[in-house]
């Protein structure tokens, strides 16, 4: 996945606001596999423990059964389908999550390789927005940030100012 790049910015955000909200003493689910932010949060304190890989659309047992004090989801509700379920599964009351941006003069996100490295969602930070409230969360702080790229165009141009990532600090009502 990061063969070429890295997301250095993404990552250093991320760790900043899950800082700012949630102790290193609370024990976290993370929601996708193992991955190299996985191993940030863990060089940085935090206790954590990871699903397998296993379809959440379809299984959310590892969800349900988890004993976690918080729930983080890292760019993966826009590979989901029903993000939705995952959240009415979370059996705690605290939860970051993080989404990339509809990008309005960029198409959805698929990999031609990956069947599973593809985005079903494509958010706007309203919709997020919703599907926590609709799910019977209250967002207690957000935060958005661009993604510039080193490149020339109009689309490169356009990164520099149009906001790419959305995060949420939300609680269970």
């Amino acid at each position: 996945m990061y063969e070429k790049t890295f997301p250095n910015k993404r990552f250093k955000y991320t760790l900043q606001f899950l800082n700012k909200h949630i102790d290193t003493s609370k024990s976290i689910l993370d929601l996708g596999v193992k991955n190299p932010f996985s191993e940030i949060m863990i060089a940085d304190g935090y206790a954590i423990k990871n699903t397998f890989g296993e379809d959440l659309d379809e299984d959310q047992s590892a969800i349900r059964n988890s004993t976690a004090d918080v729930v983080t989801a890292f760019e993966i509700f826009e590979h989901l389908l029903s993000p939705y379920e995952i959240l009415k599964s979370v059996n705690t009351n605290k939860i970051v999550i993080s989404v990339p941006l509809k990008l309005w003069f960029s198409p959805a996100y698929r990999s031609k390789t990956d069947m599973r490295d593809r985005h079903y969602h494509e958010f706007e930070d309203w919709q997020l927005d919703w599907l926590l409230e609709k799910t019977g969360w209250i967002i207690k702080d957000r935060q958005k940030w661009t993604n510039p790229v080193k490149k020339i165009g109009f689309r490169p141009l356009l990164r520099w100012f149009t906001p790419r990532y959305y995060i949420i600090y939300a609680e269970r009502a």
